[in-house]
């Protein structure tokens, strides 16, 4: 949608080229009945009127709030409901209305805004209807009942604002009550849903983000997943898991299940909408984890994340370990193809090779130091090594495929790593101004040259199209 501030210029250029003969009037006539140009007076209008009613609505929902304050104590029980409830319904009706059946823009946001303001109402009743019927518990349930119905606004209203909004408050509500799993207590369905969160993730949150459409709901959906995937590997000690090689599995399990998702495991999906998205991931996800342990004093400290004294008290997250583990294996052995082709290596491509290479190393050292002998020198080598082929890769595939942000990014990650290095070790103030002098030419000559490479790069593609 073209905005108002061009359509304000264009007008203004319109009239000048009118002016000096440029275009007669009929072809201004179609150029304004185009871009609508006799409707932006009307549209400023509508903005000034929107403007309004928001300050209007803000002062009569205060004066509302405030005279429930007055005669909240004062009012029955059933009288409480009856209002919070006809408040739920009556803003959701009128977003619900302006959202689906508008016809102007603004309304259309206002709808949105309304029904955003419904989901937060919901919160406010949930706990207004607990605190009048005497309903106590923990307030990490509450997040949770919230962040269900949330959702189910979002499945039911095709909204991604409203997916976003549901997926912070489940997160909210399982950060502050994970620390239950790690205490025996009674069964009920939200600690169950907090045991499981690896499933909810994953069959909850990114189908939402297919049915809306929305790469944010599928990056808070894999945030969601990674954590507390890693978190539910704890209950691999149950069965006698060294936790050494529990750390190796959670340092490596999820940036494989990340590389190796694919959009098609999906019934009635048939394009790789998030399969980038999700290998972005997989490499965000290798920069932190490799440039963390290229550090030497990380290895001369690190003994695990894992003990006997932070393991789950539960054996049911085996359940969600078993579904994801045997979900990347699927498709780890699907990325395999049994006839060589070139740019393919033992039957992978080559960027999926060197992503499994990364993922075997790193595991072998972490299972060597934590289980065998610690060796914090050699790896720290392993992976500076690492660190340094995935900057130099992402510099490559930019090259390659003119993309500014793969570029920048291995740029970075190589910037990172020199200054780090040289910062850690004890070197003299005047190696350590020459190597700040050299990292910013280099970086001002890198730019430079990109982005001369990228202009001779694409007259290029277009002769040969």
């Amino acid at each position: 949608m073209v905005s108002d501030k061009f359509r304000r210029q264009l007008r203004q250029e319109m009239k000048l080229w009118l002016a000096e003969g440029l275009i007669d009037p009929a072809f201004y006539d179609q150029l304004a009945e185009r871009y609508q140009l006799d409707s932006l007076e009307t549209a400023a209008s509508n903005r000034f009127v929107a403007v309004l009613l928001g300050l209007g609505g803000i002062l009569l929902g205060l004066g509302a709030i405030t005279f429930v304050a007055a005669n909240w104590q004062a009012w029955s029980r059933e009288v409480k409901t009856l209002l919070l409830l006809s408040l739920f319904a009556g803003v959701n009706i009128a977003g619900f209305y302006l959202w689906r059946y508008s016809q102007q823009s603004w309304q259309h946001r206002l709808g949105q805004g309304l029904l955003l303001l419904g989901a937060l109402i919901l919160g406010a009743n949930l706990g207004l209807m607990s605190q009048m019927f005497h309903l106590s518990g923990p307030v990490y349930e509450l997040f949770l009942v919230w962040g269900l119905g949330v959702i189910a606004m979002a499945y039911s209203l095709q909204m991604t604002s409203l997916g976003v909004m549901a997926i912070l408050l489940l997160l909210l509500g399982y950060w502050q009550g994970v620390g239950e799993l790690f205490m025996p207590g009674e069964f009920t369905w939200l600690r169950s849903l907090i045991e499981h969160m690896p499933l909810v993730a994953s069959l909850l949150f990114i189908p939402l983000a297919y049915w809306c459409q929305s790469r944010a709901i599928f990056v808070l959906g894999a945030i969601a997943l990674i954590p507390a995937f890693s978190l539910n590997l704890s209950v691999l000690q149950q069965i006698n898991l060294d936790p050494g090689a529990i750390t190796a599995i959670a340092c490596t399990l999820p940036p494989a299940l990340l590389w190796g998702y694919d959009d098609l495991l999906w019934p009635r999906v048939s394009s790789r909408l998030f399969q980038p998205l999700a290998r972005t991931l997989a490499i965000f996800f290798f920069s932190i984890f490799f440039y963390w342990c290229s550090f030497h004093w990380f290895w001369n400290f690190f003994v695990g994340f894992y003990s006997a004294e932070n393991r789950l008290s539960s054996a049911s997250p085996l359940i969600d370990i078993g579904f994801l583990s045997l979900l990347t294996l699927w498709k780890w052995t699907q990325l395999i193809r049994p006839r060589w082709k070139p740019k393919r290596f033992w039957g992978l491509e080559l960027t999926t090779a060197v992503i499994a290479g990364f993922i075997l190393v790193s595991g072998a050292t972490l299972l060597w130091h934590l289980r065998v002998e610690p060796i914090p020198v050699v790896a720290t080598f392993i992976f500076n090594v690492q660190l340094f082929l995935l900057a130099a890769g992402l510099i490559r595939i930019g090259l390659a495929l003119g993309r500014r942000d793969t570029f920048w990014g291995g740029m970075v990650l190589l910037t990172l790593q020199i200054l780090s290095r040289m910062l850690e070790y004890n070197t003299a103030l005047l190696f350590k101004s020459l190597v700040f002098v050299l990292c910013g030419v280099g970086v001002i000559a890198a730019g430079l040259w990109f982005e001369r490479y990228l202009t001779h790069r694409a007259p290029s593609q277009e002769e040969r199209i």
